[in-house]
């Protein structure tokens, strides 16, 4: 093993990225989605969200081992402080720290754009996602039941939320993540 290093995603990883994702597509219920994107569907998720927010990999030995990314928690303009938080590491990865890394510099990124709030969305049961969320400052703030079906069987959804700092009136404006990429 060598050292993990975290960077900016670009948008030549999308096939290794969708190497790591479409596991959880075919064989989990960690996500609804139910087909495997294309490489090009992929990479334009990938440029999508770089328009407004950060997304890294981590990378170990040449090789993308995990990513993590934020989105937009509601296209409304209101909830412009508050994001979505996702991340994905390869089946063998998971327990090494790896997510805590990317979590760390997705958020270091988020309170540069001036986010208060981080939310992530998880499929219900998943003890693991659940656990490395609570380790990461995260709680529990609404759960769904049976709202989803896959690999037959009913399954519900947990939102965690973590907040930064102070909510001021007004609050800062967001910045989108390129520009503070320049910085």
């Amino acid at each position: 093993m060598g050292k993990i290093m975290i960077r900016p995603v670009t948008e030549a990883d999308a096939e290794e990225l969708l190497s790591i994702y479409a596991p959880y597509v075919t064989d989990t219920v960690v996500t609804y989605e139910y087909d495997v994107p294309s490489v090009e569907e992929f990479r334009g998720r990938i440029k999508n969200t770089l328009k407004a927010y950060p997304y890294f990999v981590a990378v170990e030995d040449g090789s993308i081992i995990g990513y993590a990314y934020a989105s937009a928690f509601h296209p409304r303009r209101a909830y412009i402080w508050s994001a979505e938080a996702t991340v994905y590491l390869k089946m063998d990865e998971r327990g090494r720290g790896v997510g805590r890394m990317l979590y760390h510099a997705l958020e270091e990124a988020l309170q540069k754009q001036n986010v208060l709030n981080v939310n992530a969305c998880i499929a219900y049961p998943n003890p693991h996602s659940i656990a490395f969320h609570e380790t990461m400052g995260y709680h529990q703030a609404g759960k769904f039941t049976d709202c989803a079906y896959k690999l037959g069987q009913w399954l519900g959804m947990v939102w965690m939320e973590k907040s930064f700092g102070e909510h001021s009136d007004p609050p800062a404006e967001f910045i989108p993540y390129p520009e503070i990429e320049k910085e």
